[in-house]
């Protein structure tokens, strides 16, 4: 009986890349495509977090920050045109200017989620628009701010900006929403998968609505969530963001602190684990 014979070994090939980014591409020249994926070692990063310790793999984690837009965090954009107080929601600024650079060194990808809608609104049904124009009285999405800032949550305008100090740097990703979740009628999950990320850190606000409602969303499609606790805030209510930090802990993820996850950025990087 003739003994099995081990499978060949890979054969390597070269030729140009094709595909969205380094991480998931094909190699292909004429007559031969190779499907195997460029291989990433995986670079586990150990964080204190609730309702446990968690270990995720820095090759395959993005961070997404959500709403962090003049609209929602100037002095001149649409909520402080409407009276509400935004220093709450300036309070995450600072936070991630901490924290960008060492996830940008670690070579953790950056997805911008902002609302950014169509001028001609095509695409929103009448419970989105009542959000903001409850009395149906013409002041809501797409409407001139008075202070002259632009178009309410517009795509293009300057309401839909990164709010300042905070600024992306070449290779983020910017990715425009047009609900609550972002990942409703946009092609972040798309994006996502073409990083190969696993594992999502989300900072942004208003924490108890658009970050909780994409955070759902992606742990409802399978990826791993984290809230980043100071990296997130609210012009809600206090207990909105307590009843967020519980309901993210209790069914659908983690919460970190910036501190800690700081920390574990910072500290040497263990000794590559054997398999188990």
């Amino acid at each position: 009986m003739t003994a099995p014979q081990p499978p060949a070994p890979a054969r390597a090939m070269t030729g140009g890349l094709l595909g969205p980014n380094a991480r998931n591409a094909w190699r292909a020249k004429a007559g031969e495509v190779s499907l195997l994926r460029p291989v990433r070692p995986r670079r586990p990063l150990t964080v204190e977090a609730l309702p446990q310790r968690v270990t995720l793999d820095l090759s395959a984690t993005a961070l997404v920050i959500v709403d962090m837009q003049n609209d929602f965090c100037a002095g001149d954009g649409w909520l402080a045109g409407i009276g509400v107080d935004v220093s709450p929601a300036r309070a995450p600024i600072p936070v991630l200017g901490g924290l960008l650079p060492a996830l940008r060194a670690a070579e953790v990808p950056v997805v911008w989620l902002n609302w950014g809608n169509r001028p001609d609104l095509a695409n929103l049904p009448p419970g989105v628009l009542h959000v903001y124009d409850a009395e149906a009285t013409g002041g809501g999405i797409g409407t001139p701010l008075p202070s002259g800032a632009g178009r309410v949550l517009e795509r293009g305008s300057p309401s839909a900006g990164i709010v300042a100090p905070l600024a992306p740097e070449e290779g983020d990703l910017h990715v425009a929403k047009y609900r609550m979740s972002g990942f409703q009628d946009t092609e972040l999950d798309s994006v996502l998968r073409n990083l190969r990320v696993d594992s999502l850190l989300f900072a942004g606000v208003n924490a108890d609505q658009c970050v909780l409602a994409t955070l759902m969303d992606a742990a409802n499609l399978g990826y791993d969530v984290l809230l980043v606790e100071e990296a997130v805030a609210t012009t809600s209510p206090a207990y909105c963001l307590d009843a967020t930090l519980y309901n993210v802990r209790q069914c659908f993820g983690f919460t970190l602190t910036a501190t800690a996850l700081a920390a574990a950025l910072s500290a040497p990087a263990p000794a590559p684990p054997g398999e188990g």
